[in-house]
């Protein structure tokens, strides 16, 4: 072990009464404990069921909701191209754990199965990756930790980061621990980045540009779920010929502003309904109590309340439908924008056609974000009343509604590849069997 990875290592075991409060408030959301009953430590511990000998296993790991969903046709293709492995899903956040489950019920394949990710302690890693014997090891995007990096190299797995992106923000933090990404890095077998600023920035963090790839981004192959479509159409008929707009993946401090902003459009258009959809289900409540308190009492669908003619809010405080209440909509404001997050996913709803609005923080999606621009495909709002403006605008105008829908789904089409260039890196690595 190397000393930057040494002191990387005891800062963990210092930090480690922090690491595990954090953990416990994860798995306090959710039903955290493995197939064999495993206690929610002694899965961060990397104490999981041994694969059996003879049955190859992939693994992928996904942060979180966002990155599971973005990585949704990488493991569809996955599980079809390679029929005779298992496919690991480990996620890190209980909320990314909930929507892994979900996808792995929905496809009702006992071939996709979630863990969480053990804590990057140097033996918790080393007994993760020995007792699941990967065939090949997937970190999806920034997932890059030290410890876990260096098992799989020491055991002989060799290692992809696929949709590798660095946004600026996260480039400053690791170059202040380049020595460390230098050593992790060098555990890397290929890096398909999405862009060539992201393969920059791995290059001058210690990749090697031979072992580097700009493959662009799988989130233009984004997978329209047949059931999600349907769920759509039922939800229109339902809300019936209301002008309704989605905000979604929204954080704290950014409800509040389009909850004052859909106040300012119903002074336009009255009987107007905003789908509201937090980000985090821990928020549900208090989101449904800013409504209360903005004078706009929310219908919730966990509830399976429905708005009447008089409701303004509906509150989507269920996990895995955002697609589905985009594909309902008229408008779709993507959230963490309006506050300082960097943004969230703007090709969910441009996929499906349906126009859509942001506000100017969009770090976490630049370059989507510029491509979307250069189309004439995304209406940036720089606050509430911008936002408001913007909404009144375009319900005003079904014409420009429809052409914006269109630019988007159009930018998506023509952006699509990612995924297909990813597998062919991916064959290198383990060819199809």
């Amino acid at each position: 072990m190397g000393w930057p990875r040494a002191l990387y290592s005891a800062a963990l075991h210092l930090l480690s009464p922090l690491i595990w409060r954090r953990i416990r408030r994860e798995h306090a959301l959710t039903d955290a404990r493995g197939e064999g009953g495993e206690s929610p430590r002694a899965l961060r511990l990397g104490r999981i069921p041994e694969t059996p000998p003879g049955e190859p296993m992939l693994w992928l790991h996904c942060a979180s909701v966002g990155e599971v969903l973005a990585a949704r046709p990488l493991i569809e293709a996955l599980l079809s191209r390679y029929p005779g492995h298992r496919l690991t899903l480990t996620t890190m956040t209980a909320t990314g754990a909930e929507r892994a489950r979900a996808l792995a019920a929905a496809r009702d394949d006992d071939r996709l199965v979630h863990r969480f990710v053990p804590l990057d302690f140097p033996g918790a890693a080393a007994r993760f990756v020995t007792r699941l014997r990967p065939a090949l090891a997937l970190f999806f995007e920034t997932e890059l930790w030290p410890n876990l990096l260096a098992a799989c190299r020491r055991q002989g797995v060799p290692v992809a980061v696929v949709n590798g992106r660095l946004s600026p923000q996260a480039f400053r933090g690791y170059r202040r621990l380049r020595p460390l990404m230098r050593e992790a890095l060098a555990c890397v077998d290929w890096l398909a980045a999405k862009s060539r600023a992201d393969a920059e920035r791995f290059l001058e963090l210690g990749m090697a540009e031979a072992r580097t790839t700009v493959v662009g981004s799988l989130k233009f192959d984004i997978a329209l779920d047949d059931k999600a479509l349907e769920v759509s159409e039922r939800l229109r008929t339902r809300f019936g010929e209301r002008p309704m707009w989605v905000a979604g993946s929204t954080h704290e401090g950014e409800e509040t502003a389009l909850l004052a902003a859909h106040a300012r459009l119903r002074e336009r258009c009255p009987d107007a309904l905003l789908v509201l959809v937090p980000r985090h289900p821990q928020r549900f409540d208090a989101v449904a109590a800013l409504c209360e308190q903005a004078g706009m009492p929310a219908a919730r669908r966990s509830r399976d309340e429905w708005p009447t003619a008089d409701t303004a809010v509906y509150l989507g405080d269920t996990m895995g439908e955002l697609l589905a209440f985009y594909g309902a909509a008229d408008l779709a404001f993507v959230g963490g924008s309006l506050v300082p997050v960097g943004g969230h996913n703007l090709l969910e709803p441009a996929a499906l056609g349906v126009p859509v609005l942001t506000g100017p923080a969009l770090a976490n999606f630049a370059e989507v974000a510029e491509v979307l621009r250069e189309a004439e495909a995304l209406v940036e709002a720089a606050d509430e009343a911008a936002l408001a403006a913007a909404l009144a605008a375009l319900f005003a105008d079904p014409t420009e509604r429809r052409r914006l829908g269109e630019a988007g789904r159009a930018v998506v089409a023509a952006n699509r590849g990612a995924l297909a260039r990813t597998l062919e890196g991916l064959a290198r690595l383990l060819p199809t069997k």
